[in-house]
């Protein structure tokens, strides 16, 4: 084996997505804490204490306690180098979360004991279906009291579209939780609720043996061995294949908060979940293990470090080695760049990388040069797809409150748009800046982040629109004869490419009737 193929098989690189509230952030970080990358775990919103959780960046997110942007972390656990990527639980940031899913092999979805599946898990999940990404479920906050396993099991499989096989199950739940009996390694694994310590667990290879009573008592010993039994005999055998196919997903229970669940789900983890896998380019596909460099920016964020006021460019490396300083071809300018402080990160805390491998992620300070979709190659003509702009559904004009920072508003607005926040559209008419996102918390994060991080008021004002949608027509008469007509709703986008912003769904429909030759897109990839 090669080294390259050596360290290629060791990475693991993987997203953790829910609702809000699961306890996403609260998983992330414990499985840092075992990972030896942080000692302590953050009581997030603690008065108490002054820490807040690790991956959480922005000012912001600080104050609100959700998280907006996707954050890298990467770290070693056992001989493998585990790359996570926390990404935001609110709808509002979705598309941040779907480009993330472009850069991962594999997927944990936590879901919370009492809630169930929600509308925002079911959506990503579709997404991971479309991509038969390897899904792994770890059903949280079983120290409170909640829905019956058995029945959250069903509404999994109902509600994700997919089939499960639980590797653990807990033994009772809420005041009376007393741990989970781990099937995937045949042990008993006790609860005592504490924050930063892990509980005992007891090698249980027949769980027939009387010894089980003396641990969890008669009532519960029957019980556990009675679901048991119901499990094997309902569920499939859990084979390793099926789950790298996206055909089954294995389910964990456990308590993030309480550190409960959260080794077993990574010990299994590492074994099975799949090291990178080969990606479809437009050209051809690309495979980890090839020789030659690779890679694509599936994000770009504006000042992680207010002091200065740089951008980074987030690169997946889809194959081969990348070095420091060595020169990479950068396809949309068809020009050579070396870059000579890529990083790495653990949260805030970035340090400078010599070289990475296929599968790891990487932070190229950006200024100017980068936008979400580039490619970097040794050279090769290639192009990576699948990192959509949604059409936005909110749009507000953007005014300048303080003619004295004109410069700082458009510098400000110039970066979050290429964060793929929300997006920016010069209205032809009158030369006033649209901004439209997909939620209402963008505005608020757009404000505040202009504000805090390039000193700049803005205000918004209503617009009442229905769609953006980017239009094209091999007619260049009629392409012409539909902005005339249409002139005031029309806009350019930060490309410079045409949009109709369409203020009612049947204008919209009335325009694709009478303009048969123009094409309307309702996302930006075509």
């Amino acid at each position: 084996m090669s080294e390259l193929t050596e360290e290629i098989a060791k990475r693991r690189t993987f997203a953790i997505i829910s609702h809000p509230d699961a306890g996403k952030t609260t998983l992330t970080e414990k499985l840092l804490l075992f990972g030896g990358a942080i000692h302590v775990a953050g009581a997030v919103k603690s008065n108490k204490i002054k820490k807040t959780a690790t991956s959480y960046w922005m000012e912001i997110e600080k104050q609100r306690g959700i998280s907006v942007a996707t954050s890298v972390m990467g770290f070693n656990y056992n001989n493998y180098k585990i790359n996570i990527l926390d990404t935001p639980g609110h709808q509002d940031f979705a598309e941040d979360t779907f480009r993330t899913l472009t850069a991962v092999d594999s997927v944990i979805i936590v879901v919370d004991i009492a809630k169930g599946v929600e509308a925002q898990t079911r959506r990503l999940m579709e997404v991971c279906r479309m991509r038969k990404t390897p899904v792994i479920v770890f059903v949280n906050k079983l120290d409170r009291d909640g829905k019956d396993p058995f029945d959250l099991l069903d509404e999994l499989e109902e509600e994700l579209k997919i089939n499960v096989r639980p590797l653990s199950w807990p033994i009772d739940m809420g005041q009376r939780f007393k741990g989970v009996y781990n099937i995937f390694d045949k042990k008993l694994d006790l609860y005592t609720p504490s924050k930063q310590y892990v509980t005992e667990s007891v090698e249980f290879k027949d769980i027939n043996s009387p010894e089980l009573e003396t641990h969890i008592g008669d009532h519960l010993a029957e019980k556990l061995r009675s679901d048991i039994e119901l499990i094997e005999g309902v569920y499939p055998e859990f084979e390793t294949e099926t789950y790298l196919k996206g055909e089954i997903a294995p389910v964990f229970f456990g308590s993030a908060l309480n550190n409960f669940g959260v080794k077993e789900l990574l010990d299994c983890f590492v074994k099975i979940a799949p090291s990178p896998r080969p990606i479809q380019a437009v050209e051809r596909i690309v495979t980890p293990t090839e020789d030659k460099f690779t890679g694509f920016v599936f994000k770009i964020h504006a000042n992680m470090d207010p002091n200065h006021r740089s951008c980074i460019a987030f690169v997946k490396i889809c194959s081969g080695r990348f070095e420091r300083n060595a020169n990479y071809k950068h396809v949309r300018h068809g020009k050579m760049f070396r870059y000579s402080s890529p990083t790495a990160f653990m949260a805030q805390k970035k340090e400078t990388v010599d070289e990475a491998f296929a599968g790891d992620i990487i932070g190229i300070p950006d200024t100017g040069n980068f936008k979400i979709g580039d490619t970097l190659t040794e050279g090769e003509e290639l192009h990576f797809k699948g990192l959509p702009s949604f059409s936005p559904e909110m749009f507000k004009y953007i005014e300048n409150s303080d003619p004295m920072k004109t410069k700082q508003l458009n510098k400000g607005i110039d970066q979050l748009m290429d964060e793929g926040v929300a997006q920016l559209f010069i209205n032809q008419f009158n030369g006033r800046k649209i901004i439209g996102t997909v939620g209402q918390l963008q505005f608020e994060v757009i404000q505040y982040r202009l504000l805090h991080e390039y000193g700049a008021q803005c205000k918004w004002e209503p617009l009442n629109l229905y769609k953006a949608c980017w239009i094209e027509s091999d007619d260049e008469a009629e392409l012409e004869n539909f902005k005339r007509r249409k002139a005031q709703y029309m806009a350019k986008d930060k490309e410079g490419r045409d949009v109709y912003l369409a203020d009612s769904s049947y204008v919209l429909q009335m325009a694709q009737h009478d303009f048969e030759k123009i094409r309307f897109h309702f996302s930006s990839e075509f």
